[in-house]
């Protein structure tokens, strides 16, 4: 693109970010908006490719702590948007200088509007700063791979003690057939005629400049005289692999776990994408989770509860555990188990937490009955309501 283009596009608003935004608020957004208009999800939508080609175009920029430091203060320093900028303290009338019409002020050196003496003007002045925003430029450096989005579905006891799943992923790679050139047989492409190499072609409607991908050459910048009948000239080809991936014990239902390097592939020796995980993880018909604890629910008798008793609990994996319950444990307390829980980032487990659940039987015989009857003789004198009672009349007061 042109440095005028550059200057004239709003990175931020293409992130739909604040000029504050974090680097993390950045990289959020550009994944979003990577995911909603990446061509794999939008196939045969141009619109989609152009939108995705833009999103990358802005976090390119806005990723590179330096480079967005250079975007933020040419546009400071050179305004932004509309048909001309202002140069501070330049010559002319008004306090604050006088505008230039872009074409004149970033022209080449020599000629009409050029600087005399074969100087390169204000468009060298600006080359160190819009160096790496040239296209030209830009076209033939190494390009990072796109980050792959998989998910996978684990057992609950997978996700305790961590699994090794086998992902199939369909990603962009060089077509096999012209090895990524995208001429016939592997013939090198030259830099696309239409767009100078750029990728993008730029048309004025009205007061605004609007870029989109160039259509010889479908935004690549480069363009091969004769095209590869697999891929049509494009370089890139949809491959299948299956790739093995170890998921760490303990990943929780709805973690993500990233891969490094192990995305789409990079173009012109540039690095791979990342391979990023979204972890699903199935219910377990006993157990629970709750951070790295696990948690277990066991039923008691009203007799174990009252009189006390040593019960006999699952845990996940291994051999029962036995749990003495002391006289008169309330229905709901909660007992602790060390170590029977999930498993942490330093190799430590968690525990499990067992609830006592107070199991009232539906049906007694007459033997059952009658002891209960006599409990219930026994123990008239005490009424476990009498404080709550005693409580609320003193509330009404």
């Amino acid at each position: 693109m042109s440095t005028r283009d550059y200057l004239e596009k709003d990175y931020y608003k293409v992130l739909g970010v604040p000029k504050d935004a974090k680097p993390d608020e950045i990289k959020k957004a550009y994944r979003k908006l990577a995911r909603e208009s990446h061509p794999d999800a939008n196939k045969g939508d141009a619109d989609a490719e152009a939108r995705f080609k833009e999103v990358s175009e802005a976090y390119d920029v806005l990723s590179d702590a330096s480079r967005r430091k250079e975007y933020d203060d040419a546009r400071s320093l050179f305004g932004s948007g509309g048909g001309g900028f202002r140069v501070p303290g330049g010559a002319g009338p008004g306090a604050g200088g006088f505008p230039f019409d872009l074409g004149d002020l970033f022209g080449g050196a020599g000629g009409a509007g050029g600087a005399p003496n074969g100087a390169g003007g204000l468009g060298d002045v600006l080359g160190g700063i819009f160096g790496r925003a040239g296209a030209a430029g830009r076209a033939q450096q190494p390009r990072r791979g796109a980050d792959i989005e998989s998910e996978v579905t684990l057992s609950f006891t997978d996700a305790v003690d961590g699994a090794t799943v086998p992902l199939r992923m369909s990603s962009d790679k060089p077509c096999p057939a012209c090895r990524g050139t995208g001429g016939r047989d592997g013939q090198m492409p030259t830099t696309c005629p239409t767009c100078h190499g750029t990728g993008q072609t730029s048309r004025s409607q009205g007061s605004f400049a609007l870029s989109e991908p160039c259509r010889d050459c479908k935004g690549r910048g480069l363009k091969a005289e004769d095209p590869c009948p697999v891929c049509h000239g494009s370089g890139r080809a949809v491959g299948t692999s299956v790739l093995n991936v170890r998921i760490p014990a303990g990943v929780q239902d709805g973690q993500r776990i990233r891969l490094k390097g192990k995305g789409g592939k990079g173009e012109r020796g540039g690095p791979a994408g990342d391979l990023i995980v979204l972890v699903h993880v199935t219910p377990h018909a006993v157990f629970g989770r709750s951070g790295d604890n696990l948690t277990l629910t066991v039923p008691v008798t009203v007799a174990e509860a009252a009189l006390g008793a040593q019960v006999a609990v699952p845990t996940l994996g291994g051999a029962p555990v036995t749990l003495k319950l002391a006289a008169g444990t309330a229905n709901g307390r909660t007992l602790r188990v060390r170590g029977k829980g999930a498993t942490r980032k330093d190799g430590s487990r968690g525990d499990l937490l067992v609830t006592v659940e107070v199991v009232v039987p539906q049906k007694l015989d007459g033997k059952a009955r009658e002891a209960l009857e006599a409990f219930r003789d026994a123990t008239a004198g005490e009424d476990p309501r009498a404080g709550l009672l005693a409580a609320a009349r003193a509330g009404e007061r």
